[in-house]
C-alpha cells in the first residue's frame, strides 16, 4: 500500500499474528501495509519490530497458507478472493 495514508490508529496490536491473522500496518515508521501470516512470523522492517491490528482471520482452508505462501515467494503475486462463510 506504501505511502497510502489512514485515520487509523493501533488497536491491539500485535508484531506476531497467528498462521491464518491478517494485520493491518497503517504507516508510520514504515510503509501502509496488510499483512498475512501463513506460519511463524515477527512483523518487523528495516527500523525494527512494528506492530499491527489484527482484523480478519482465516478459519476454513488454513492448511492452504503455507502453499500459497511458498507459491507467492517463488513466482510472484497471486490474486486472492475472501468471501464470508456460515
Amino acid at each position: 500500500m506504501g505511502d497510502f495514508v489512514t485515520d487509523f490508529g493501533y488497536e491491539n496490536a500485535t508484531s506476531y499474528p497467528a498462521p491464518g491473522q491478517l494485520i493491518f500496518y497503517p504507516g508510520g515508521c514504515s510503509e501502509t501495509e496488510i499483512l498475512l501470516a501463513y506460519g511463524g512470523v515477527r512483523f518487523a522492517s528495516k527500523v525494527g519490530q512494528l506492530g499491527g491490528n489484527h482484523f480478519l482471520s482465516i478459519t476454513q482452508g488454513a492448511e492452504n497458507l503455507g502453499e500459497l505462501g511458498r507459491r507467492t515467494l517463488w513466482e510472484g503475486a497471486v490474486d486472492i478472493d475472501f468471501s464470508l462463510s456460515d
